[in-house]
């Protein structure tokens, strides 16, 4: 029988492939076969974290029913988030902490969804629930991805459950939270080797919002000009994007780390329902979002609402 693949949603964050590898660590003490894989390539904060606690980065695959027939999401539910061909396998489990959108199954499943800040929130308590101690390394990549979803505890997306998981796994790990947070977020940010194509799709995600189809990329930056600057070729490949998928909208959502605003820059036919969703007028395709910096809390729900009403 192949081993079951865990993996997280295409361009995968900090959140995606630590929360995989750990839940494979879970998964291998309980006596599972199962592997840690991944979507895409690893973002510049997570080879940071993984660097920092000594973990090799899961295996890079584009589909997985030629290996496995059966599979474990992590940190997604949504079918155009996932691999191609997620159809044609099992899904046994899904560990999310996100909407539930576009998801059916065939066969039952264990499903485990709450509304905390991060997915590595979730299995901390499954680790204590089957009684296994977490280690070390593990603990510093469940604290990594705590810190990069909750944006070192400033999204309002960050519950007091998550503070304390952090706050745990830190002590685990044997790292302050804090310093070592703040030093992780920045290396994500550091965007002076990144092509524009990187930029757009570092962490980008597709959504169908009523009846349009919308993709969501998000950069944090210690300096929004890092991305702004180059605005005319970051517009050139972004409608080409549109053009290539179809999409109605595509917003790239640069967020400030130190001052927890971002600035939106939105193409396509349906633009103007950012304009709705939070009373500004855009100024060259851009707008400035103030204290906006979570996707999931901030962004999504406030565009699909508006969007179903145009």
């Amino acid at each position: 029988m192949s081993k079951t693949l865990i993996f997280g949603h295409k361009n995968p964050d900090t959140d995606t492939i630590c929360s995989a590898i750990a839940y494979a660590d879970l998964k291998t003490k309980l006596g599972q076969e199962v592997e840690a894989v991944r979507l895409g390539e690893v973002n510049g904060e997570t080879q940071y974290a993984l660097n920092q606690f000594k973990a090799a980065a899961p295996r890079l695959v584009e589909t997985v029913s030629n290996e496995t027939g059966t599979v474990i999401l992590v940190d997604h539910n949504e079918r155009q988030q996932s691999v191609s061909d997620i159809d044609k396998v099992r899904v046994l489990e899904v560990i999310d902490h996100h909407r539930i959108a576009n998801f059916e199954t065939s066969h039952p499943l264990y499903y485990r969804c709450e509304p905390v800040g991060c997915t590595a929130t979730i299995l901390l308590k499954l680790y204590k629930e089957n009684g296994v101690a977490v280690e070390s390394s593990i603990a510093g990549l469940m604290l990594s991805a705590i810190i990069s979803d909750s944006l070192l505890f400033k999204s309002p997306t960050c519950t007091p459950e998550d503070v304390a998981a952090a706050r745990e796994l830190a002590a685990i790990a044997g790292v302050d939270a804090d310093s070592y947070g703040l030093e992780m977020l920045k290396a994500g940010a550091d965007l002076s080797q990144k092509t524009v194509a990187q930029l757009i799709s570092l962490d980008a995600k597709e959504f169908a919002m009523g009846s349009y189809k919308v993709e969501i990329a998000q950069v944090n930056a210690v300096d929004v000009n890092d991305v702004l600057s180059r605005q005319a070729e970051v517009e050139a490949a972004l409608n080409a994007i549109i053009a290539d998928k179809g999409l109605d909208l595509f917003v790239l959502v640069v967020t400030d780390i130190l001052n927890n605003d971002s600035v939106a820059l939105a193409l396509g036919k349906m633009a103007g329902a950012v304009e709705t969703a939070y009373n500004v007028k855009l100024d060259d395709n851009k707008a400035v979002l103030k204290g906006v910096v979570s996707r999931k809390s901030q962004i999504v729900p406030v565009l699909t609402e508006t969007l179903a009403k145009l």
